[in-house]
């Protein structure tokens, strides 16, 4: 499967923002989705997972409360929507995926599949 994330940009703190990860090339419904980011001179970081059912979802606490992951099926395209954005949160945001019907996951070495990545930068 292919991974396209698009949606970043420059925002102001307390600002909203929605990333997509749009797939191809495979069923997307059999895959489960993970968002991460990485800012320089860091690991990249686990930020949010959604099941391939779209029932279970997993967040970082750092961002529980303000970010919500969710799926659209029939258009093969994975959300995270991002509220009161803060400056920690500038980074640059990877969507990956995984097949398999089994649970969520946390770690990057269980997404074989990555996007590119999409630049958020909130100014303070």
């Amino acid at each position: 499967v292919q991974l396209q994330a698009s949606g970043g940009g420059l925002v102001q703190a307390g600002d909203s923002l929605t990333l997509s990860c749009a797939a191809s090339g495979r069923t997307f419904s059999n895959y489960g989705v993970g968002w991460f980011r990485q800012t320089p001179g860091k690991e990249r970081e686990f930020v949010a997972s959604i099941n391939w059912s779209g029932l279970s979802t997993y967040y970082a606490d750092f961002v529980k409360g303000r970010f919500t992951i969710s799926r659209d099926d029939a258009k093969s395209t994975n959300y995270l929507q991002m509220k009161t954005l803060k400056p920690d949160d500038t980074a640059v945001y990877y969507c990956a995926a995984r097949p398999g019907y089994v649970g969520v996951f946390t770690g990057r070495s269980a997404y074989p599949y990555w996007g590119q990545g999409t630049l958020v930068t909130v100014s303070s």
